[in-house]
């Protein structure tokens, strides 16, 4: 499957509000193919010659239901810092991903965020939870997974599992106050 901006399905589109169905498992071979082809784009479009070449937007991730498949898979790469100030890279090919756990404490994108989906701008914070717990099969490690998150990569899954049940970050955003003063939100 061809994944690039042309291909990916666009918010005028009514299929990105679709509900995505969770996958069986073990992976299908079209499932697990899916799952590193969209691994593949969000790799890709970091690499600016490459994103160029090939058509490709910057993402840190991207859900199944992106590409016209209404599947809970997605793909994160995600470049942060850890609670010890270390660089660290965090990278899954997700299936079946869960909350399970959210933290009180409030947290959103200073700059608002963006969607390979969304081709206009929506000024706002999008209010997320700080932490999340994720469980879910990751493809990169082959095995059943619990993710612990934090800040930047927290919002990221947020914002990828939102597309499984047919939300997109916009929804979020107050329209009557879109820049909301939140005591004690961690601002990225």
């Amino acid at each position: 499957m061809l994944i690039n901006n042309d291909t990916i399905i666009k918010d005028t589109d009514p299929l990105i509000r679709r509900k995505s169905a969770p996958v069986d498992l073990p992976l299908s071979a079209e499932d697990e193919t899916l799952l590193r082809e969209m691994l593949k784009y969000v790799e890709d479009s970091t690499d600016p010659e490459k994103a160029e070449a090939m058509n490709l937007r910057p993402a840190v991730g991207i859900s199944a239901i992106q590409v016209g498949v209404p599947k809970q898979l997605t793909a994160v790469v995600v470049n942060d810092i850890d609670k010890d100030g270390n660089e660290v890279c965090y990278k899954y090919m997700l299936a079946n991903p869960k909350i399970v756990s959210s933290s009180v404490q409030k947290a959103y994108l200073e700059s608002g965020e963006g969607c390979l989906s969304v081709a206009e701008e929506h000024q706002g914070y999008v209010v997320r939870s700080a932490r999340v717990t994720v469980k879910g099969f990751d493809l990169v490690t082959g095995t059943d997974i619990s993710i612990r998150a934090r800040g930047y990569l927290a919002i990221v899954l947020q914002h990828e599992l939102d597309h499984f049940s047919g939300t997109l970050f916009y929804d979020h955003i107050d329209s009557k106050d879109p820049f909301p003063q939140i005591e004690n939100a961690q601002v990225i």
